[in-house]
């Protein structure tokens, strides 16, 4: 089935990988999907001198720092305003050491001093950087398991424009500004489901030769009220809007979907979005 409740034909309006978290986004034509997800999508984190990972949460400047990695995963530059930009050569099979994110112990491989110097200074916070190692394992929960890199959870974060724009509606009506899709910092943005929230549902997704399978909806965090462009807080929305029809039954509120990867390819904007299966909302 190829439209939802008799809509539009859907496509993939939009590609974007995140290969630093926390860090901004890359919009791209094409991408390559792994496992993993979006290639080099969380493939590098920012901790502390400890390991404990960084995040928009306390250091909201981060969503400005712009990386840049080569398409074979070699190189790394990140670029921030007012400073120069910083490159390094990945290493990807050093001894790793341990992180931890949201409170779970997994491995990263150093980058080295440099970047972390470079990033210690931007944040005001002493700073390393750690890339996942080649035999990073991790297996990520839902309905269907997969595998991720430092995502929160899994893999993929898909997001349908006619979900945004039931937001920006509600907003509207509570006398708050429009809000763009990079507060959500989704991968997948899909364009032509008229259903808000269909992604809801959307419960086996076929994109050329990639296939999705639902594992959860996305619980929204305090990273929806940082301006993604400016790098500072900008609360309290859309949090506030959200909480009043868009409460998940476990806690907190939900917008947008996760998928694990049930078979990788490559993906183009412009593509179509099959709706394979679907299944009841768990809103």
């Amino acid at each position: 089935m190829n439209t939802a409740l008799g809509g539009r034909v859907a496509t993939v309006a939009e590609l974007l990988s995140y290969p630093v978290k926390g860090c901004a986004g890359v919009s791209t034509p094409t991408a390559v999907l792994t496992p993993a997800g979006l290639a080099h999508d969380r493939s590098f984190m920012v901790t502390d001198e400890e390991g404990v990972f960084r995040t928009q949460r306390r250091h909201p400047q981060m969503a400005v720092i712009r990386p840049e990695v080569s398409d074979d995963g070699e190189r790394l530059t990140l670029g921030a305003p007012g400073t120069d930009p910083v490159g390094i050569d990945v290493d990807a099979s050093g001894p790793p050491r341990q992180v931890e994110l949201f409170g779970k112990s997994f491995r990263g491989v150093d980058q080295g001093d440099g970047v972390a110097g470079w990033l210690s200074d931007f944040l005001g916070a002493p700073s390393r950087l750690v890339r996942v190692p080649v035999d990073h394992d991790r297996v990520t929960d839902g309905r269907i398991p997969g595998t991720s890199g430092y995502a929160d959870s899994c893999a993929v974060h898909v997001l349908s424009r006619s979900s945004l724009d039931l937001l920006n509606r509600r907003l509207g009506e509570n006398g708050a500004p429009p809000l763009p899709m990079d507060r959500f910092r989704p991968n997948v943005v899909v364009d032509g489901w008229d259903a808000p929230h269909t992604e809801d549902r959307a419960h086996r997704i076929a994109v050329a030769d990639v296939e999705l399978g639902y594992a959860k909806l996305a619980v929204r965090c305090a990273v929806t009220t940082v301006d993604q462009g400016a790098g500072a807080k900008a609360g309290p929305e859309p949090l506030r809007t959200l909480a009043g029809y868009r409460r998940a039954a476990a806690g907190g509120v939900a917008f947008g979907t996760k998928y694990a990867v049930l078979s990788p390819g490559e993906l183009a904007v412009g593509d179509e979005v099959r709706v394979v299966s679907w299944g009841e909302s768990e809103l």
